[in-house]
């Protein structure tokens, strides 16, 4: 939301950086070079940085250590060589390979246990098992990882110079000669770390974000046309730019690996678990043989962990292993919610709700946005708009989320009366100044402090601000957490010193929205944003012409450090507003324990998502907290989901929540969805009908806009509302589904929704497919992601061998086998397709809210292969307690004519199975449950469908269907 006026960085984590010896160090001090016009101690070019040798190896059950001593005269291309380093290999477990490099002296930031805690030494060894080995040079030291079993195969990340292309390598933008490769040699600095990988030619890449990427979910790494791509990492609050960094860092990434010779493929991914800003560049040289990945940083350690797979799935599985596996989410977290930012009251909100249960449509969470604040102050309501007692009677309708920003008002003289910065001065929690005075940046309420999340006091305090705030009237059920990049309105410290009562919350922030989207004229046809006006079309762009708009991209650690310079690194990341200073905490802002913002700033929102989880947990003991948060890094999603950001109401950016939502599936952070309809700028009623109707099958479902834009609640247009009641009621019926793969994720790591090449890895025609995704393994959703359109391309995976039905009909559908199909898609309708060998536990009732549609009946639906066989899973319990009470686990499989259910667990299911349905029957003559025959069953002819009904099966017991 703050990037509609600014952008911002900044964030936060833990530990210290430094080098090794003063000696070593200074003596480069010397040798002054001169860039850009500038002299600098450093030579800004690793051309004669001379690597490591590697000695003292020490070989143990579960892995090594050795030390690496630097193989020459100290480079110093961006910082001061550290000379002496330690390197530890942990086969950590079967498919797990941990490498650690650090300094000796343990002076460079290392991110603490205490942040994001990682798994214990392994107990048992699998040095000989594993199937990932560890390889290396000892001079120059270089390492790389193969499979156990493809030895032969080329390695899965590969540092040797003799692997890579040979250099120097020109900048392959021309007007920036950072994007040269001098040479590929291991640097180890104060203030810059590189180190280098080939990888196959043209290889596919995913993860590495957060990012909207042009280039798709699948990374550009320079072959087939494009042009390769550096990815910063450094926390930004704007407007989700292309191809930009962006709100979270997540340095990790799933290389899915096609063998054009065999036609198979495996996938394995990399994680460097550094919160240390950097550029990570995928290029693919002029003339080179192979494509390459480069890791620059300016701080902290190289901290690898890579996983085996070797499927998809199973790569990310791992990865949450390390990191920890996502939140428990309760039940009713998947319902709709609904917000706007607009500048209004309760009143307001009840208007709403009221429309649109008259319009049909669930609503299970109102949110509120910073409107609900006195003077823009967190946890605070209105006393006129949003007066407390009227806020807790609306509450007892339905749940409600209120926002809570990052930045904490300052009192503005000796009369301003406000807790939470009173109480915080007094526990010493804000971030200082490196004199020790307060940090005092700019935000909504005016002049703001920042939680300094080391401090010992600041879980009371946060928790106890919370705690008031619900007991004055905002009994939420959950929080969403804004601005904690962290974004300000202001550089550096620009508060201290300054009168505080001369700035005080911004008051005019009304604005005029002009925007509308793609093939919509404003000017021809007015503000409604109606499909037709006086029955005439208003779809404005001549025929196939209709393009999307293309918003391009804009072109104690280091406190400890003698010579660091915390301002302005040596080496400059890609960062989008230029410096790591601009809208954001100073990367001198101090931490308690001497920790700075250059080192941490990428954790700001992880830790306040951490303290915020454990704060609601004490609040509401029992309960599942539910958080969605802007910010976030590895292991967020133990604490919190997360919304895509501020966007666009633009068809483009409805096409990129796709490739955001499968994202963030590889970042284990899996409750996440865009801001439906979009939040800058205005929306049209056709553009809100096909995104309500894509949103209804992403894990997180909001309505959202900005202050000023045209009003987008689903019932504003009768089509909309029509849309979303069709999509709502198909979510609804899936909750079983969605509920049980997230029990799974939370549990075992596994990503609720899928790229379609996860499921089937060797159609090299899926690689790039981010138009389309799966839902589990079972539902495939293809959307309209273009204006005027009335049918809709997508591909059926399996290239045949699959029976895919639809949703609503249940009728086969005849796909061309590896190649597009073409499906109607009249308005209000999305594709919506089940796998075969699947058995889907559905809600037969879907009702007006969660708790409604869990008290209805439940229903099976078996979409038998050409085999005749399926099977399916589902989880129950109660979906709220926090830890997870008793559950039940069912399963469900058919064969021969046969279905068996079989229910385990101690959760008593109270809610009945009264209807079966059995897709790709052959037309039986007898039917029989539980031994006995059965009457009421009808037969479709025209689908192979056998339905059952009124079997009123308990599923707290086993149950059988047989069919002759």
């Amino acid at each position: 939301m703050f990037s509609l006026l600014l952008g911002a960085l900044c964030a936060l984590a833990p530990t210290v950086s430094g080098i090794d010896s003063t000696t070593a160090r200074r003596t480069a001090l010397g040798n002054k070079h001169t860039f850009d016009g500038t002299t600098t101690p450093y030579s800004m070019n690793v051309t004669d940085c001379p690597g490591y040798t590697l000695g003292s190896l020490q070989e143990s059950d579960v892995g090594l250590t050795a030390q690496l001593t630097l193989a020459g005269l100290a480079c110093n291309a961006f910082g001061l060589d550290v000379s002496d380093l330690t390197i530890e290999v942990t086969y950590q477990s079967q498919s797990t390979l941990h490498v650690k490099i650090y300094d000796t002296a343990n002076q460079q930031f290392t991110i603490p246990e205490s942040v994001i805690e990682r798994p214990a030494a392994p107990t048992t060894s699998y040095t000989s098992s594993s199937d990932l080995i560890f390889n290396y040079d000892t001079m120059p030291f270089a390492f790389w990882i193969t499979r156990r079993s493809e030895p032969d195969a080329m390695p899965l990340f590969d540092t040797r110079t003799s692997s890579l292309p040979p250099t120097p390598i020109p900048p392959f933008n021309a007007s920036d000669p950072s994007t040269a490769f001098d040479g590929f040699p291991l640097v180890f600095e104060d203030q810059y770390l590189q180190v280098a990988s080939a990888l196959p030619y043209g290889t596919n890449i995913y993860g590495l974000g957060e990012v909207v990427a042009s280039s798709g979910f699948r990374r550009d790494i320079g072959t087939d046309g494009g042009t390769g791509t550096i990815q910063t990492h450094w926390s930004l609050g704007v407007s989700d730019p292309i191809d930009q960094n962006l709100y979270g860092s997540h340095p990790i990434y799933v290389e899915h690996r096609y063998n054009a010779t065999t036609g198979k493929a495996s996938a394995s991914g990399v994680l460097l678990l550094s919160s240390a800003g950097s550029d990570i560049f995928l290029q693919t040289p002029p003339n080179s043989k192979v494509s390459l990945i480069e890791y620059r940083m300016i701080g902290g350690i190289l901290d690898f962990y890579f996983f085996s797979g070797p499927s998809d799935g199973e790569v990310i599985a791992q990865y949450g292993s390390v990191i920890g596996y996502p939140m428990w989410q309760p039940a009713w977290g998947f319902g709709f919610h609904l917000c706007r930012w607009g500048y209004h009251n309760i009143s307001d909100d009840r208007e709403n709700v009221a429309q649109m249960r008259a319009a049909g449509v669930p609503l299970e969470v109102q949110w509120n946005d910073i409107d609900l604040y006195h003077a823009y102050r967190d946890f605070t309501t209105d006393p006129v708009s949003f007066p407390g007692d009227e806020v807790r009677e609306f509450i007892q309708e339905l749940v409600d989320i209120p926002i809570v920003d990052a930045a904490i008002a300052v009192t503005r003289n000796t009369t301003d009366v406000y807790d939470p910065y009173t109480r915080g001065v007094e526990e010493d929690v804000w971030i200082k100044n490196p004199d020790g005075s307060l940090y005092i940046a700019e935000a909504w309420p005016g002049y703001t402090v920042f939680p300094d999340w080391f401090s010992e006091n600041m879980l009371s305090v946060w928790t106890d601000s919370l705690k008031n705030w619900s007991d004055m009237g905002v009994e939420f059920s959950g929080i969403w957490l804004d601005m904690n990049e962290p974004s300000t309105f202001c550089s550096y410290s620009c508060g201290t010193g300054a009168n505080f009562s001369s700035v005080g919350p911004l008051t005019d922030v009304s604005t005029v929205v002009i925007g509308y989207p793609e093939c919509y004229n404003e000017t021809l046809w007015g503000p409604s944003g109606n499909m037709t006006i006086n029955g005439t079309s208003t779809y404005s762009c001549a025929a196939n012409s209709a393009t999307m708009t293309r918003i391009e991209k804009r072109g104690v650690g280091a406190s400890s450090e003698e010579g660091v310079d915390l301002n302005s690194p040596p080496y400059a990341i890609h960062n989008a507003v230029g410096s790591l200073n601009q809208h954001s905490l100073a990367t001198n802002a101090t931490y308690s324990g001497g920790y700075v913002d250059l080192d941490v700033h990428n954790m700001f929102g992880l830790m306040e998502e951490k303290a915020t989880h454990l704060a609601i947990q004490s609040i509401l003991p029992g309960k599942r907290p539910f958080l969605i948060s802007r910010s976030t890094f590895p292991s967020a999603g133990k604490w919190t989901g997360h919304w895509l950001g501020d966007n666009f109401s633009k068809w483009q950016y409805m096409y990129l929540n796709i490739q955001g939502v499968l994202q963030f599936q590889i970042y284990q952070i899996p409750m996440v969805g865009a801001d439906t309809c979009g939040f800058n700028d205005n929306t049209d009623e056709e553009l809100c009908n096909r995104w309500m109707q894509l949103s209804a099958f992403t894990p997180f479902y909001r309505n959202h806009n900005t202050n000023g834009a045209l009003p987008q609640e689903p019932y504003r247009w009768e089509s909309v509302a029509n849309a979303s009641r069709i999509a709502i009621a198909a979510r609804y019926a899936m909750l079983p589904y969605w509920y049980t793969l997230f029990a799974d994720s939370s549990m075992a790591g596994i990503p609720p929704v899928r790229a379609l090449f996860y499921e089937f890895p060797d159609e090299p025609e899926l690689f790039t497919v981010d138009r389309q995704w799966l839902v589990g393994s079972n539902i495939l959703v293809t959307p309209v992601l273009t204006p005027g359109a009335s049918t809709v391309e997508g591909i059926f995976p399996g290239r045949g061998s699959v029976i895919w039905r639809d949703w609503y009909t249940h009728a086969a559908v005849n796909a061309t086998s590896g190649g597009n199909t073409t499906l109607d898609a009249p308005i209000s309708h999305i594709n919506v397709h089940i796998r075969d060998s699947s058995a889907l536990l559905l809600h037969q009732e879907p009702g007006y809210t969660i708790y409604e549609t869990r008290e209805g009946p439940y229903s099976l639906l078996v979409s038998l292969n050409a085999a005749g066989t399926a099977f399916g899973t589902a989880y129950v319990d109660d979906g709220i307690s926090f830890p997870p009470g008793p559950s039940r686990s069912l399963t469900f499989q058919a064969a021969e004519g046969t279905l068996k259910i079989v229910s385990k667990g101690e959760y008593a299911i109270l809610q009945k199975l009264e209807t079966i349905t059995v897709l790709g029957v052959q037309m039986p003559t007898q039917v029989s449950f539980q031994g006995s025959p059965v009457k009421g069953w009808t037969y479709k002819e025209a689908t192979g469908e056998l339905v059952v009904l009124n079997t009123s099966v308990d599923l707290n017991g086993q149950a059988t269907l047989v069919w002759r």
